[in-house]
Parts: C-alpha cells; structure tokens; sequence
C-alpha cells in the first residue's frame, strides 16, 4: 500500500511529520509492504488559509492512504472525497507512524475529524502542532 505522510525535513524514513498537512515542505512516499521511502516537494505549500489543494500537493503520486498529525477540513474532505483513506499520527517520525500504521494503531478520519472540528478552534496553518502534545484523543471511526 502506497501511503504520503507530510515531513517536515528529508530524513528519509527518519523524517519528523509534519504537525499541518498542507504546509509540509515535503511528503514522504512510502511503500508500507516495503518500507521503500522517498521525499517529494509539496507542490502546494504555499496557499492561502483554507485553500489547500491536497491533491495538487502531492503531485502524481496517487496514494492509497495519508497519514497526517493534523489536517483541515477542506483538505480532508478533498482527500476524503478522491477515495484516500486518512489516518491520524501522534508518532514523531515517518519509521514509527508506519509501524504503528502496520500494527493497526492508527485512527481512521472521517469528515468530522479535521483540525478545527469539535471546538478546540485550532486554525489551520497556525503552528499550533495539532496532535502533537496536546492530549486529546477521539475515537474517530
């Protein structure tokens, strides 16, 4: 399964996630059969609040599923919407999210689960590290 996870670094597998999906500076591409990872650009990074283009971002790589530490509701309904899954990541790095992803440790998103959603008033795009530290889980299937 071919899954994009947004770092913030290229470290390879080692890369730290990003804690925003659409302002990553990079993806990594990762085959999760493999463990075969690569870092491609965020061909969207730079876009107005709210106007996040997912599918521009990660370019053609048309993967089977995202795994993000935090994401808006547009860009996850975009995503939602062109039939890839989304996971939610509290793990530092590419290496641990992937085997928490094997291991079946990660909670699957729906629509009501973005940033912003539930009335933490996160804004997107703010540096506020969305599941990074703050505490809150949910069980989102």
């Amino acid at each position: 399964m071919k899954l994009c996870i947004p770092v913030i670094e290229d470290q390879g597998i080692e890369s730290r996630i990003s804690a925003h999906f659409g302002s990553a500076p990079h993806f990594a591409v990762v085959e999760s059969d493999t463990g075969e990872c690569r870092i491609i650009a965020n061909n969207n990074q730079h876009h107005a609040h709210g106007m996040c283009h997912p599918l521009t971002a990660i370019g053609r790589e048309n993967p089977d599923a995202v795994i993000v530490g935090g994401i808006g509701a547009g860009a996850l309904n975009k995503l939602l919407s062109a039939g890839i899954d989304v996971y939610l990541s509290d793990r530092a790095t590419v290496e641990q999210a992937l085997e928490a992803f094997k291991n079946g440790q990660l909670a699957r998103m729906d629509a009501d689960a973005a940033c912003g959603a539930h009335g933490y008033g996160y804004g997107h795009g703010h540096g506020h590290g969305h599941m990074h530290g703050h505490g809150h889980s949910h069980d989102m299937n």
